[in-house]
């Protein structure tokens, strides 16, 4: 309930004119519900049943709110004034355009890109996210080198908006991914349909990130690592097939070695969690992968591993 407290009141300021805001409730065991209901009884309240996680608790709700666009947005992100205007005119203006999502900084820090997104996100060669603004844990000042509007590959899921036809036609969020990644799937399949997603760094909001789980949570580690995976199985092209997901089970028992030498089991023990649920699910996303492969799109042949562990290349404008 802390979140809704301070994070609210600028999206209700700043949105309520151009927008009509919901909140969807996971089943939370708090008082956020009458929280809303007292301080802000213009909010629409959708309740789930049960906590499906981020991917089925949007799908439910979204099932349930009739808009032409959906703005996806976490409970600890805080929006600026104006900052619907650009986003609404470029969706406006091209029509091809499915998703797009705003700059995020950091909340505690407002000069910094924000991890969860920074300014766009994109996919190397072996199915690694990573941004504008932000490579693996470097994180790049904001000195408005990212104002533009351009095209990126996937859109972060602490403020994404997407066109809600878009939305349904694709069936939503995978469910099997319960939370994290689940929206650089969602991303990776309408690339594959044709749709373009943009990056529009003349609106900004600030995340705090990890609210919801800390990037030090060995859960979090678990679903990062199984749902990249999953991601590679499902998405990734067939004459790239399988050198990516053996390529990607050996870099990833490089990690569990680093965490290891960094003094970290319980993460290496996350990352062996994380395989065994691959390989249960292998069959299934296999299954899964025949009705996404229409197009087979990619986006980069770039190995950020590769240039940041070994070429030491922090920032996105010395990727090559």
């Amino acid at each position: 309930m802390k979140l809704l407290e301070t994070f609210l009141p600028s999206i209700v300021n700043f949105s309520s004119k151009k927008a009509t805001i919901y909140v969807a409730d996971n089943a939370s065991t708090d008082d956020s519900v009458k929280f809303i209901k007292t301080n802000y009884p213009s909010i629409k309240i959708i309740e789930n049943s049960f906590n499906g996680g981020y991917a089925k608790g949007y799908n439910d709700a979204l099932q349930l709110i009739n808009a032409d666009i959906y703005c996806l947005i976490n409970s600890d992100v805080e929006v600026t004034q104006n900052w619907l205007t650009p986003i609404l005119e470029v969706f406006k203006k091209d029509k091809n355009v499915a998703i797009i999502q705003p700059k995020i900084l950091d909340f505690k820090e407002k000069s910094t890109f924000e991890y969860a997104g920074a300014a766009g996100g994109f996919i190397d060669f072996f199915g690694y996210p990573y941004c504008r603004g932000r490579v693996f844990n470097s994180l790049e000042k904001d000195h408005h080198q990212f104002d533009d509007i351009s095209e990126i590959f996937w859109a972060s899921g602490a403020c994404l908006f997407i066109r809600s036809d878009v939305f349904h036609q694709l069936n939503g969020f995978d469910e099997d991914y319960f939370a994290h990644q689940e929206e650089i799937d969602l991303c990776w399949r309408t690339n594959n349909i044709g749709y373009k997603i943009n990056y529009v760094g003349t609106s900004t909001v600030f995340h705090v990130g990890g609210a919801t789980l800390q990037e030090t949570n060995p859960h979090k580690t678990f679903l990062n690592f199984r749902n990249s995976l999953l991601n590679v199985v499902k998405n990734v092209p067939k004459k790239w097939f399988l050198i990516v997901v053996f390529s990607r089970l050996i870099l990833d028992g490089i990690a569990g070695v680093k965490f290891l030498i960094e003094l970290r089991p319980i993460h290496t023990f996350s990352i062996f969690r994380a395989h065994l649920s691959f390989y249960k699910n292998l069959i299934p996303f296999l299954n899964k992968r025949r009705s996404v492969q229409k197009k087979q799109f990619y986006f980069s042949h770039i190995s950020i591993v590769w240039q940041y562990f070994a070429l030491g290349r922090k920032k996105f404008e010395d990727l090559k």
